[in-house]
C-alpha cells in the first residue's frame, strides 16, 4: 500500500455503508470500503503501477535494498574459530553413525526466553543449522514453532552480530579482558564487592542463576539487578496481593469450556502461547456430528490475535479494565452491565471448567481479582495452575540500580543481555546514569546502544553455539546443546560468569555438567537421555497450593483525556529481534503493517481529530514528544492510542536501524503500560507505511466463509447457501484420474489464529528472500503463503477472521495454459510445479491466477549475497534468480524425501509422513496435508466434512487446497 491509497477515507460514509449491509459482508480494509483508487488498482492489476520499476530518483532506495539483502541473507567475514575440545552432542532422531551426506540430522535443544524457554528440534545440514521445528516432547512447543522461534536461526548468521572482544571500540584479546577484570575485582576484595553491580535480563537458566549466586557469595556486598522491558512486575505483585506470596500461573485450556481474557493475548504472545493455541483450537474443532465448542470472551484495548478469535469481544480503555474486573466480582454498576451479567452467568455455569486470564500488562489489582475469580469458581488446580516462580526472585529492579548509580556506589557495572540505554523508562535517564560507573562491561550478542557506552564489550554466543540449560513456563528444564562451533570470538554466559570466580577457566560444557552432578552414578546415562530428548524428566515444578488472602487497594481514580498504551510488537517483540529481516517484513496479524510501528487509533478518535492513515503526528506525553504515523484500526478502544515497542533502534544492525520510532522515549517507570494525558498534534506531513493487506486482493464472493456453531447444528449444509459450486458441463473431456498419490491440503479457519508462523516457516524452508520496505510498498513481497485478514461488522467492534492463502495447486490451473514455455506444469500427483530454468518472466501465469499467489523476482537476489549464504540456505531448495516466477510447491522436497524413505522399505508413504513446513509449524494444527486418494487420510476426512469448501471454486479451477469454514460459538443471551 502506498500513501496515495490512504489520502481520502471518509469514515462517516463507511459507517453508513456498513449500516446498510445485510448479512455477513467481509472486508479487508478501510480502503476497500472507501473504494480508493489505490485499492482498486491492487484489485485489478497483479502488478500495480508502482511495482513496474524502480523510481529513477530513488537511488537511495536501491542502495537500501542492497544493504538489506546483504545483511539479512548473507554471512560476511567469518573470523577464524578457535579449535574447541571434543564435546559430545546427541541427535534427536538419527545417530551419528547413521550420518549420510546430504541428509539432515535433528538435534533437540531449546530457545531461552524471558518467561520460559521453548523446546525445539534444530535441523542441521552437514553441520549447518538451517531450520527450526518444535519439539513434540517439550511442554511449551508440543512440536510446533512460532514465527519468532522460526526466525531465531536467521540470527545465528546475522553479520551484524558482535564478532570480537572490544575495549572502547578497539579489538582486544580475551586474555586482556581477564587481566583488566582481575585488577578490578582485586580492588573490590577489601570491600567484599560493595562496588560491584550485575544487571541481567531475566534469567531462566539454573546454571547461570547458580553461578550468579556463587559470585554474590564470594562478594557478599555485590548486588544483582534484573531488567526486561516487557517483564510485567504487576504479575507478581498481583499474586502477592491475592495470596501473600509471588507465584507463576499457567493454564490448562484443554479443560476450559469458557474463557475470559482480560487484555491477555495468550494465543499470540507469551512463553506458553504455542501450547495455549494448540489446546484452545482442540476445544473448537467441529467434526461430523460433534458440534461442541468452547467459548471465548475477550476484553482488550488494541485488537490482537486472541480478540480476533473471541466469540464476544469488548473494546475497553486500558484504565477501565480495573473497574470492569471489579464489576465482575462485586456485580457493581457498570456501563457494560449486560455484557458482564452474561459472562458471569456463563462462568458460574462452568465452575471448574473455565478460566479467567489477565494480561501481563494489566495492573496488579486486575491480576489479584482474576486470581480471586478463578479461586471461587473452583478453577484453581484444574484449569488454573500455580507454581513457584521459575526465575530468581531476589534480584533488584532497574530503578534500584539507577538509585545506586546516582549515589555513586557503583564502581564496576556488568550488563548482561539487557539493553537499558535503549529500553529503560525515559524518566530514569539511564544513559546519563550508566556513564557514572567508572568501569562498565557489556556482555551480549550485539554491540548495541548499551554496549556502545561500555568500556568492554564481550560477544555472547548464540543458543545454537553453546551449552546451557533453561526452564520452560512450567519449570521443565531443557539442556541446550550446540549444533555448530561459535562463528565468532564469543563467550557464553557461563564462560563469562566463570571469569568472576577464582576457579580455572572452563568451558560451558563442563560448567553445565557440573551443575547437574557430573560424576554421580548413572550420570552419563541420565545426561545422554536429557540431551537427546530435549527435556529433563521430572523437572516440572510441582503445583503450589495457595490460599486466597485478597487485600485490594482502593479503586484507581477515573482518568480523562486520551490514553497512551504500550505493547510489545507482535513481530520484533521488545526490539531484540529488530535485525531479523524475516520478522521485520512479516505483516503484523491485525494491521498487516511491515517494517514500522504506528500510532494506532480507533475510527471514532480518527473522526474526532480528523486523522487519516499515514498522517504524521506529534505524540506529546509528560513533556516528551515523538513523531509517529497514524493508523486507523477497526475495533480499537475509543480515546486511546496504542504504540508498539521495539522500533527506533540506532545500533540494532543494518536491517533494524532507523525503522519506526522509539515508543520507549515516552514510557515512564510509574506507567509502563498505559497512562492518561496524551496530546496529539498534527504536523501536516505524511509517512508511508508498508501495509500488505490490500496486496494480492482477489475478486469474488466466496473467499473466507464463516458461521456459528448453532447454524451448523440446525443445518449442517448451511455452507451450500454461502459457497458457489463449480459449474457443471463446461467441458466434454473427462476429469483426469490421478493414480497413486494425489496431494492436497485442508485449512481449518476455525483453528487458524493468524499468528503467521506458517509464513516464516515457509520462508526458512524455501529460501524466500527479504525485499525491504520500499519493495513491499510496491507490492513485491515474496512470501509464498500469506495470511489475509477480513473484518465483518461495524467499524467500532468488528469480528475478524484470518485465512492463510498458499498456492491452490488447481487441477484446472489457469496459470499453466498461458505459460508460453511450459515453465509451470502439472505433475502426475497433481502438483502445480515450477521449472525455474524454463521461466522467461512473461508473468502471464501471475496475471491469470485468480488467487494472486505467484511471486516474481524483480531482482537477482543471489547477486547481492556473500557465497557463505549457503550456511543458512536449505540445500534441498533452489535459490531463484532474477526474472523467475516462484510460488508454493507444497514442499515438494519433503514429499520426495518421504518417497525415498518409503521406497527403501518397499512401502507406500504413510499418512503424516510428508509434512509441509507450514503444517509442521502451525501451533493450532489448522493446516493438514496428505494424500487425498487415501480415504483414510486426515486430509481426505477433512475434505469430506460439510464445512469444506474451495475458494473461488465457481471458476472451475478445482483447487487442491480447500478450507473449512470458520465457526464461532456466541452466547445466545448476548446475541439477543
Amino acid at each position: 500500500m502506498t500513501s496515495d491509497n490512504t489520502k481520502s477515507v471518509d469514515l462517516a460514509a463507511i459507517r453508513a455503508r456498513l449500516t446498510r449491509a445485510r448479512g455477513r459482508d467481509y472486508w479487508r480494509s478501510l480502503e476497500q470500503l472507501a473504494e480508493t483508487p489505490g485499492f482498486q488498482e491492487f484489485l485489478d492489476r497483479e502488478f500495480p503501477r508502482q511495482a513496474s520499476e524502480w523510481p529513477e530518483e530513488d537511488v537511495a532506495g536501491r542502495r537500501k535494498f542492497m544493504k538489506l539483502a546483504g545483511a539479512s541473507l548473507a554471512l560476511a567475514g567469518l573470523s577464524a574459530c578457535t579449535k574447541q575440545p571434543v564435546e559430545e552432542i546427541v541427535p534427536y532422531v538419527r545417530m551419528p553413525e547413521e550420518f549420510v551426506p546430504g541428509k539432515p540430522l535433528y538435534f533437540a535443544t531449546a530457545i531461552p526466553a524471558p518467561g520460559g524457554a521453548a523446546g525445539v528440534l534444530a535441523e542441521s545440514h552437514m553441520g549447518r543449522p538451517t531450520k527450526i521445528e518444535g519439539n513434540p516432547a517439550h511442554p511449551a512447543s508440543l512440536g510446533a514453532a512460532s514465527a519468532i522461534m522460526q526466525a531465531s536461526v536467521l540470527s545465528l548468521y546475522d553479520p551484524d552480530r558482535s564478532q570480537a572482544i572490544a575495549f572502547r571500540g578497539d579489538i582486544r584479546s580475551y586474555a586482556a579482558f581477564l587481566g583488566s577484570l582481575k585488577e578490578a575485582l582485586a580492588a573490590q576484595k577489601s570491600k567484599q564487592g560493595a562496588g560491584i553491580c550485575f544487571l541481567t535480563e531475566t534469567i531462566t537458566s539454573p546454571t547461570a542463576a547458580a553461578q550468579l549466586r556463587g559470585i554474590l557469595k564470594q562478594y557478599p556486598a555485590a548486588k544483582w539487578f534484573q531488567f526486561d522491558p516487557t517483564d510485567a512486575q504487576t504479575v507478581k505483585a498481583g499474586a502477592v496481593m491475592a495470596f501473600g506470596e509471588p507465584v507463576d500461573t499457567y493454564y490448562r485450556l484443554e479443560g476450559a469450556k469458557v474463557i475470559l481474557s482480560l487484555g491477555a493475548d495468550f494465543l499470540g504472545s507469551g512463553a506458553a502461547s504455542v501450547r495455549y493455541a494448540r489446546e484452545f483450537a482442540a476445544g473448537r474443532r467441529v467434526r461430523g456430528a460433534k458440534a461442541e465448542m468452547n467459548r471465548l470472551y475477550a476484553v482488550e484495548t488494541m485488537p490482537a490475535i486472541t480478540g480476533a478469535k473471541a466469540d464476544h469481544r469488548l473494546p475497553l480503555r486500558a484504565s477501565e479494565m480495573e473497574e470492569f474486573t471489579r464489576a465482575l466480582v462485586q456485580k457493581a454498576d457498570s456501563p457494560h452491565a449486560k455484557w458482564i451479567a452474561a459472562v458471569v452467568k456463563d462462568l458460574e455455569q462452568h465452575r471448574g471448567s473455565s478460566a479467567v486470564i489477565p494480561g501481563p500488562e494489566q495492573p496488579a489489582v486486575v491480576h489479584a481479582l482474576a486470581h480471586a475469580i478463578n479461586y471461587r469458581l473452583g478453577n484453581t488446580g484444574k484449569t488454573v495452575i500455580h507454581i513457584d516462580p521459575i526465575e530468581p526472585q531476589h534480584a533488584g529492579t532497574l530503578e534500584a540500580l539507577a538509585a545506586e548509580l546516582d549515589a555513586g556506589k557503583v564502581e564496576l557495572l556488568i550488563v548482561m543481555g539487557a539493553n537499558p540505554v535503549y529500553s529503560a523508562p525515559a524518566d530514569l535517564k539511564f544513559k546519563d546514569k550508566l556513564l557514572q560507573a567508572p568501569l562498565r562491561i557489556h556482555h551480549g550478542p550485539y554491540n548495541d546502544e548499551t554496549g556502545e557506552l561500555c568500556h568492554w564489550h564481550i560477544p555472547d554466543t548464540h543458543y545454537l553455539e553453546n551449552w546451557s540449560d533453561t526452564r520452560a513456563f512450567d519449570g521443565t528444564v531443557s539442556i541446550i546443546q550446540p549444533l555448530i562451533a561459535p562463528l565468532y570470538r564469543s563467550k557464553s554466559i557461563h564462560e563469562f560468569l566463570a571469569a568472576f570466580t577464582e576457579l580455572p577457566e572452563r568451558s560451558g560444557y563442563d560448567i553445565v555438567r557440573e551443575q547437574w552432578g557430573a560424576g554421580k552414578p548413572d550420570f552419563e546415562t541420565w545426561w545422554r537421555k536429557s540431551v537427546h530428548d530435549g527435556v529433563v524428566a521430572g523437572t516440572a515444578s510441582p503445583e503450589k497450593h495457595v490460599a486466597l488472602k485478597t487485600n485490594l487497594p482502593a479503586p484507581a481514580p477515573a482518568t480523562a483525556g486520551i490514553e497512551i498504551v504500550f505493547r510489545p510488537d507482535p513481530t520484533i517483540h521488545d526490539g531484540r529481534f529488530s535485525n531479523l529481516g524475516w520478522l521485520q517484513e512479516l505483516p503484523k496479524p491485525l494491521t498487516k503493517i511491515t517494517w514500522d510501528n504506528a500510532a494506532m487509533v480507533s475510527p471514532s478518535l480518527a473522526e474526532k481529530l480528523h486523522l487519516q492513515n499515514e498522517e504524521l503526528v506529534d505524540l506529546v506525553y509528560q513533556n516528551r514528544t515523538v513523531k509517529a504515523p497514524v493508523w486507523i484500526v477497526p475495533g480499537h478502544a475509543k480515546d486511546s492510542v496504542t504504540v508498539h515497542l521495539g522500533y527506533g533502534r540506532t545500533r540494532a544492525g543494518k536491517v533494524g536501524n532507523g525503522n519506526g520510532f522509539s515508543a520507549y522515549s515516552l514510557r515512564t517507570a510509574d506507567a509502563p503500560w498505559f497512562g492518561a494525558g496524551l496530546e496529539i498534534r498534527k504536523t501536516g506531513a505524511r509517512y508511508p507505511l508498508a501495509c500488505t493487506q490490500d496486496h494480492q486482493s482477489m475478486e469474488g464472493r466466496s473467499l473466507a466463509l464463516a458461521g456459528t456453531v448453532e447454524e451448523y447444528r440446525e443445518n449442517p449444509d448451511f455452507l451450500e447457501e454461502l459457497a458457489e459450486a463449480p459449474p457443471k458441463g463446461l467441458t466434454l473431456y473427462p476429469d483426469h484420474k490421478y493414480e497413486g498419490y494425489a496431494w492436497g491440503m485442508a485449512i481449518d479457519l476455525t483453528s487458524c489464529t493468524g499468528c503467521n508462523a506458517c509464513t516464516v516457516a515457509c520462508q526458512a524452508e524455501n529460501n524466500i528472500p527479504v525485499v525491504g520496505k520500499d519493495q513491499v510498498l510496491a507490492g513485491r513481497e515474496m512470501h509464498w503463503i500469506r495470511v489475509d485478514r477480513y473484518f465483518d461488522g461495524d467499524l467500532d467492534n468488528p469480528s475478524a477472521i484470518h485465512q492463510p492463502v498458499p498456492c491452490m495447486h488447481c487441477e484446472n490451473a489457469p496459470c499453466e495454459v498461458v505459460c508460453p514455455v511450459a515453465a509451470t506444469s502439472h505433475s502426475s500427483e497433481g502438483l502445480n510445479d515450477m521449472t525455474y530454468n524454463r521461466c522467461v518472466g512473461t508473468k502471464y501465469c501471475s496475471n491469470n491466477c485468480p488467487y494472486k499467489v505467484r511471486r516474481f523476482n524483480f531482482f537477482l537476489y543471489s547477486d547481492f549475497v556473500n557465497p557463505t549464504v549457503a550456511m543458512q540456505k536449505n540445500p534441498d531448495v533452489s535459490v531463484r534468480s532474477r526474472g523467475v516466477m516462484e510460488k508454493c510447491s507444497y514442499c515438494v522436497q519433503r514429499i520426495n524425501y518421504a518417497r525415498i524413505e518409503a521406497k527403501k522399505e518397499d512401502r507406500a508413504i504413510r499418512d503424516g509422513e510428508a509434512v509441509t513446513a507450514c503444517e509442521a509449524s502451525c501451533p493450532a494444527q489448522a493446516i493438514v496435508f496428505g494424500n487425498i486418494n487415501d480415504p483414510a487420510s486426515r486430509v481426505s476426512r477433512l475434505k469430506a466434512e460439510k464445512l469444506n469448501y474451495g475458494m473461488l471454486a465457481e471458476l472451475n479451477t478445482k483447487p487442491r487446497t480447500t478450507y473449512l469454514a470458520a465457526l464461532r460459538n456466541p452466547n445466545p443471551e448476548m446475541e439477543a
